[in-house]
């Protein structure tokens, strides 16, 4: 079976959640069919030929801003043509969908992770576009996943289709302790601090969190993307000189990136939008204990486990009294939430049996 991955920067991952899904998509299925994950060489341009047993198809448009709706569209046209299940990921190429025949558009399947039309960081058209894209994907995809049981409802209430609920895994992330040199290189370790990693965006609650906490004096440690929009710079440049604000690059070796999140007193995701977050997932896989922005999507993936917040006064009155939640309790239950339910030998599973399932029914059509 030839499977097409599409909607991604590319990988190795270096971008986000969808990255970390075509990744592990590789890894446990590219030896038991013939994968081809599309990538942008603008934002990959030093890029390899394989990953793991899967092609890497390059397309020279950048996957970001609204040039990566042309990406994604290239992209998908191509795949279609060329393969005989394509797995679309986000919201890119929905404009395309007309264009398609309905052999072609039998064989997508998309998920297209989260509410992208409500995020703060648009601007109002940039949301209406977006948002017809999402409908003219959905619309004419021929199976949707879901990853959080509040988008399967979405899709249910907004557009009347069945989807397939898979999530992510999160065991990927793994105890990492650190050494006498480290303390050199980040002195926040010598006291117990809060942690956060996510992309640099309003809708991910940077500045009430980074507000919140610099009414506080527990140190707090923010790794993201900051130089990569107007936005990071700003919010950068206002809380930096904070002496317990930690404002870290983006950091893509994972063995530093797990030192640092796996010895936090209490990680914290502030994510507003969306579906499942794998961020989250892989917090709650090291056993964390997790505050969380009190929305629908990180209740239902914390099974309302976490200690949770709605607002600056909400944030630092929870962590005024954070001595007196039973944190290690709550690490436990995100531990045991996690391996029940978000490994990726289990999300891979799921996926190869919809591959199959689609494919299947294409056949016999």
């Amino acid at each position: 079976m030839k499977i097409a991955i599409v909607g991604t920067q590319g990988v190795p991952n270096q971008y986000g959640g969808f990255e970390t899904l075509a990744t592990f998509l590789a890894k446990h299925l590219s030896d038991q069919m013939e994968m081809t994950i599309y990538c942008s060489s603008k934002d990959m341009p030093n890029g390899q030929d394989l990953f793991y047993k899967a092609s890497l198809r390059y397309v020279k448009i950048s996957s970001h801003g609204f040039s990566g709706m042309l990406y994604d569209m290239i992209c998908l046209y191509e795949a279609v043509k060329k393969n005989e299940v394509v797995l679309f990921l986000g919201f890119g190429a929905g404009y395309l969908m007309p264009f398609l025949t309905k052999k072609q558009r039998s064989k997508i399947i998309l998920n297209f992770g989260g509410l992208d039309w409500k995020r703060d960081k648009w601007n109002w058209l940039a949301k209406r576009i977006i948002y017809f894209s999402e409908r003219l994907l959905v619309k004419n995809s021929s199976h949707i996943v879901a990853d959080n049981a509040a988008i399967e409802k979405y899709v249910e209430a907004s557009y009347q289709k069945k989807s397939s609920l898979i999530a992510y895994g999160g065991d990927q992330a793994f105890k990492q302790d650190y050494t006498e040199l480290d303390f050199e290189k980040f002195p926040f370790l010598e006291r117990p601090y809060a942690f956060s990693v996510c992309r640099i965006q309003s809708d991910n609650q940077i500045e009430l969190l980074l507000s919140s906490f610099e009414q506080t004096s527990i140190p707090f440690v923010m790794v993201g993307n900051w130089e990569s929009s107007s936005f990071g710079r700003k919010i950068r440049k206002k809380y930096q000189h904070n002496s317990h604000l930690f404002l870290l690059d983006a950091i893509y070796d994972p063995a530093t990136l797990n030192k640092l999140r796996s010895n936090c007193m209490l990680y914290m995701h502030g994510h507003s939008s969306g579906g499942t977050n794998p961020s989250l997932v892989e917090a709650m896989y090291l056993g964390l204990p997790i505050a969380a922005f009190a929305s629908e999507y990180n209740e239902i993936v914390t099974l309302h486990n976490a200690l949770y917040f709605k607002d600056s006064v909400s944030l630092i009155e929870l962590l005024n009294k954070i001595d007196s939640f039973n944190l290690k309790g709550i690490g436990e239950a995100m531990k045991d939430i996690a391996t029940q339910n978000f490994t990726w030998n289990k999300i891979t599973a799921q996926y190869h049996q919809l591959f199959l399932e689609v494919n299947k029914a294409n056949n016999n059509g």
